[in-house]
């Protein structure tokens, strides 16, 4: 193949990883000395260009923030998906790209230089609705892929073989990412070779994180719709796992000792339990059920600066709620994407798909 202008970044599966690649990759190309542009075809949130004349989506301009790149460097989307937007495209049955989708064409044929890294929709199967599922894209821009995929098991290779049925020479590379760390090793060893004699060659090994699939206390209030007790200016702090204060308090002390950066779900009554988690590595206390706490918990969380929230819903549905969201959120925290980078340089080989598309690769 001729130098590429293109990379699509795809997935199987929405939350596989897509942004903390793109991130990584993007720096490696840069400190190589290659240029990058970023963009996303079928956009989930965006802002208009100032003359309004075009989409930036969110992601995008984050991640071009976080690498120092000018505004022409951030390619518009086609599209901004949305309900309204899917009803009316579904009841006038226009399923094509559109005008959008040429422009986007035009505007890669025209850059001489460096890499334009757009990143697909979630699953396989989004954007179709659009004419921007991950094929359709890969197939009308003539771009390879590089699929980002979360791995638990060997089964997780069957929606991997089903890209490469719809790619074809397309693909060319994939990255296991959310690996349990103590099975890292044992994948590269079996799984990896096993990937490989498939056509699916391995560019890194993730292991998984739990600073990356975190979520702020801020998106936790605005999920559960909780009133804030107190630290207002404390929400950007990061929860990376989830304790539920419903035993006696020596056993809830030992547990929560163990757990690190943690958001305690209990009862607006258990006032035992409240005080025994504000002293443990708590981000945020959120309480549940009737009553309001005591003045001194919210006196002691002020002092500690945690968060106090209170929700209407009861403890299980509190739960159910917090831990849909890990890993179920975008990478908009410049700590993450300090995180990301280092997980990338760490566990990914990137110099084979810099060697395929004619790019420079390190000596």
């Amino acid at each position: 193949m001729g130098q590429a202008r293109a990379l699509l970044i795809g997935s199987c599966q929405a939350f596989s990883g897509k942004s903390a690649v793109v991130l990584g990759l993007a720096r490696l190309l840069l400190q190589q000395g290659v240029p990058v542009r970023l963009g996303k075809p079928l956009a989930d949130s965006a802002e208009a260009t100032p003359d309004g004349a075009e989409l930036i989506d969110d992601d995008v301009r984050f991640v071009g923030q976080i690498l120092g790149l000018a505004d022409d460097q951030l390619v518009p989307s086609v599209h901004l998906q949305g309900s309204e937007v899917a009803r009316q495209r579904l009841l006038a049955g226009d399923l094509q790209a559109g005008a959008g989708f040429e422009r986007l064409r035009q505007r890669l044929q025209g850059c001489s230089d460096g890499l334009t890294l757009l990143e697909a929709s979630g699953h396989l199967h989004d954007g179709l609705l659009y004419g921007l599922s991950l094929a359709q894209v890969a197939q009308g821009l003539q771009a390879p892929v590089l699929l980002v995929h979360a791995w638990e098991a060997c089964s997780s290779v069957e929606p991997l073989l089903e890209a490469q049925r719809q790619l074809g020479d397309l693909l060319c590379g994939v990255v296991l990412n959310g690996v349990p760390p103590e099975q890292v090793e044992t994948l590269r060893a079996d799984v990896v070779p096993a990937l490989e004699h498939l056509g699916l060659p391995v560019l890194g090994v993730m292991p998984r994180s739990p600073l990356l699939r975190s979520v702020t206390v801020e998106e936790l209030v605005r999920r559960l719709d909780a009133r804030v007790l107190c630290c207002h200016d404390r929400l950007d702090l990061l929860v990376e796992t989830l304790s539920i204060g419903a035993m006696n308090v020596n056993s809830a002390m030992e547990f929560f000792r163990r757990r690190r950066n943690m958001a305690v779900v209990t009862g607006a009554d258990r006032t035992d339990i409240q005080l025994a988690a504000l002293e443990a590595s708590t981000q945020c206390l959120i309480l549940t059920g009737a009553g309001e706490p005591l003045p001194q918990l919210i006196s002691r969380a002020e002092e500690l600066e945690v968060p106090l929230l209170k929700v209407e819903h009861d403890t299980l549905t509190t739960v159910e709620v917090v831990e849909s969201t890990f890993g179920h959120v975008r990478l908009h925290e410049s700590v993450k994407a300090t995180f990301a980078f280092r997980l990338v340089e760490e566990h990914c080989n990137f110099q084979p798909l810099l060697a395929r598309l004619r790019l420079p690769v390190a000596a």
